[in-house]
């Protein structure tokens, strides 16, 4: 699980690493930035549904810290 997750962090931050480049170089000419940021999006909605249900199919245990403390 936490090997998934990081590598979802690593895909999510090479993304906006490469908005950037093409941010800088391309100068506003091509859509390349745009389809880094939404792809990024994407990643991160699908990190987020990915945690979300591995956490309902208990995949990621209960932390057991009693709520209100």
């Amino acid at each position: 699980m936490h090997i998934i997750v990081a590598i979802a962090f690593i895909l999510i931050i090479g993304s906006m690493g490469s908005a950037l480049y093409f941010m800088m170089h391309d100068r506003g000419k091509t859509k390349r930035m745009v389809w880094s940021l939404a792809t990024r999006v994407g990643l991160s909605i699908s990190l987020f549904l990915f945690i979300l249900i591995a956490h309902w199919l208990g995949w990621i245990p209960y932390s057991q810290v009693p709520i209100g403390r």
